[in-house]
């Protein structure tokens, strides 16, 4: 599974970093980058397919969307409900929760890096924290799908999102049995293109374009916040 994420890069820079995507409704996070912990709930910029100018036409747009898909037939949420934050390549075209953002709502979540946790022992007891990102140091992109839910106790629209999941590759398999996709920049446009199926994409990412290091277990709290969450430990 994918559940915490982290963006070193500051909100412009991570709008530079993806500048075919227009800016504008991202810029309200601006004061919550870099995150050094994100975590399920709190509040990303996302880009999808949507209207960008006034003819019509759309275009890749940067918005503000929370970790945890709700879907827009939902009338109402029971308290404590969980709302997906993975969505799993295999079943996610056939998932009644997750079939229709699949097909017409997919996304693009930018990160530097995310995190995963090994079980050390297979008791589930003893579990060894790992940050993985890019060989290259480089911001890169989870495949997602996003939703709009209105709360109908606030009649706010509230756009979510949550990240697809497959088979890991042969690096990330020595410490857990799940990946998010990473999608290769000559994909973004076709994973949120109107197309609506993209099977072919959801596959491992090449292991040797990655790495990964062992950290220290101040990450296993949200509050924790800090850049030496990143730090490498013996």
């Amino acid at each position: 599974m994918c559940g915490r994420v982290y963006l070193k890069t500051n909100l412009e820079g991570l709008l530079r970093a993806f500048a075919f995507a227009k800016r504008d409704g991202a810029e309200g996070l601006a004061n919550q980058m870099p995150r050094f912990n994100g975590a399920p709930s709190q509040y990303y910029p996302v880009i999808i397919r949507d209207v960008i100018r006034d003819d019509g036409v759309m275009g890749p747009v940067f918005i503000a969307a929370r970790w945890g898909l709700i879907p827009g037939w939902i009338k109402e949420r029971k308290p404590g409900q969980p709302a997906p934050i993975n969505a799993k390549a295999e079943t996610i075209a056939t998932n009644g929760m997750f079939r229709g953002a699949y097909k017409s709502r997919r996304c693009l979540v930018p990160i530097d890096g995310f995190f995963e946790w090994k079980d050390i022992h297979g008791t589930g007891k003893n579990k060894q924290p790992y940050a993985i990102a890019m060989k290259s140091g480089e911001p890169f992109v989870l495949a997602g799908i996003w939703e709009t839910w209105r709360d109908p106790g606030t009649d706010e629209d509230i756009r979510t999102f949550c990240v697809v999941t497959c088979e890991p590759n042969e690096m990330m398999a020595t410490i857990h049995d799940r990946m998010p996709v990473i999608l290769h920049p000559e994909d973004y446009d076709r994973w949120i293109s109107p197309e609506p199926e993209a099977a072919d994409l959801m596959k491992p990412f090449p292991a040797e374009l990655m790495t990964m290091w062992k950290i220290g277990s101040k990450v296993g709290s949200p509050r924790n916040d800090s850049a030496d969450i990143l730090d490498p430990v013996d």
